[in-house]
């Protein structure tokens, strides 16, 4: 039997006050190939970009590397993504494509916090020397810190009415997936899921198409879409509308409110166990500063697609903030289906129901798949 295995990993590597290196890999059963990205953080402009092939298919995919530095002072602004998957995708390879909005986005994320540090002239963070650059600080997000991956992420047991993947992408709506809808489905019924959301990159679901996939599988398959914004990625459900490219969160706001819809923050701190983060020095405090926050509805604590230290800092993040918290696998093949999902008290019906259940915090992040003893 065919099996498919995709690695993405992004780093950021600290140069100055003003630029970052972002590092980013991407290997699966086909390609191989690697990035480096050179970055102004002030105007969150390419200054430089080299990649490398490690493995590829044909003599022709090397052409592709020298129209890398095509890239070199775009800004991640307008219609950022839609310019690097022309740019990019057309004249060198979709693949470096997305590997390098992974890591453009990743370096931005990091700026708003590099921003903050070297700005505050008098944090316990602030770099006064090489020598003590990190002497008297402890980051809350830290590679060597241990490991739970064991420890429910809530105190006791609940009853749910229903569990619900609440993150995935299917191919072709998301080119960076690998797995087609109808795979998602019969995996979600196969392991005992209730439903699952389709949450593609930018990307409006037909309602019909959806219906017709509901009567297809007899399953209860829901619409969301993930929206790239300035400040990250976001879950949007209850919005019909179609949005391309990067939007302003705030703008994003208001149409999703127009709507009576939700937004629920995506992976927030993903990339913050990175090169360089005692550096950046993130910590509680200042995560919850973070503007995004006055902006969503929710937010995604446990994430099939980071690292646990991840996952855990997220909820304390959230639970500072009072916010509700959701559980979604981001999977991008059949083996990552409810790793993480989000289970709910009531019955849900329809995305309505969805929209309401979260907005009350009538649900829960739940590790799904580890404690149902599936693989």
């Amino acid at each position: 039997m065919l099996k498919f295995m995709r690695n993405k990993i992004v780093g950021i590597e600290v140069k100055d006050s003003n630029t970052v290196l972002a590092h980013g890999f991407l290997d699966d059963n086909i390609y191989s190939i690697e990035m480096n990205v050179l970055i102004d953080i002030n105007h969150l402009e390419i200054r430089d970009i080299d990649g490398r092939w490690n493995r590829w298919t044909t003599t022709e995919c090397k052409r592709a590397i020298p129209f890398l530095k095509e890239a070199i002072g775009l800004r991640m602004e307008g219609d950022f993504s839609q310019t690097v998957r022309k740019v990019i995708g057309r004249r060198a390879c979709r693949h470096f494509a997305n590997l390098l909005l992974e890591c453009c986005y990743t370096a931005k994320q990091a700026s708003e916090v590099l921003k903050d540090k070297f700005k505050e002239k008098h944090d316990v963070n602030n770099v006064t020397s090489e020598n003590n650059s990190d002497k008297n600080v402890t980051p809350i997000i830290s590679a060597d810190m241990p490991d739970h991956s064991d420890t429910p992420f809530h105190d006791k047991p609940v009853s749910f009415s229903m569990v619900i993947d609440l993150h995935m992408h299917s191919f072709p709506a998301s080119p960076c997936s690998s797995v087609s809808v109808d795979q998602l489905i019969k995996e979600a019924k196969r392991i005992g899921l209730d439903a699952i959301c389709l949450t593609d990159h930018n990307y409006v679901w037909d309602r019909d198409t959806v219906e017709d996939l509901r009567q297809k599988h007899g399953f209860l398959i829901l619409r969301g879409n993930e929206i790239t914004t300035d400040q990250g990625d976001m879950l949007v459900f209850g919005m019909e509308k179609d949005i391309k490219g990067i939007i302003s969160l705030a703008e994003l706001r208001k149409e999703v409110l127009e709507s009576r819809g939700i937004i629920i923050a995506a992976h927030p701190f993903r990339g913050f166990l990175t090169v360089g983060i005692q550096q950046i020095g993130l910590t509680l405090e200042r995560a919850i500063k973070r503007p995004m926050f006055k902006y969503v509805d929710a937010i995604e604590t446990l994430n099939g697609s980071v690292t646990e230290n991840e996952n855990r800092f997220t909820e304390k993040v959230a639970e500072r903030l009072g916010l509700p918290k959701t559980g979604g696998s981001d999977a991008h093949e059949v083996s990552r289906v409810g790793v993480y999902a989000t289970g709910f008290i009531d019955k849900i019906k329809d995305e309505k129901d969805l929209v309401d259940a979260i907005k009350e915090g009538r649900c829960l992040p739940t590790v799904f798949r580890k404690h149902a003893g599936l693989r």
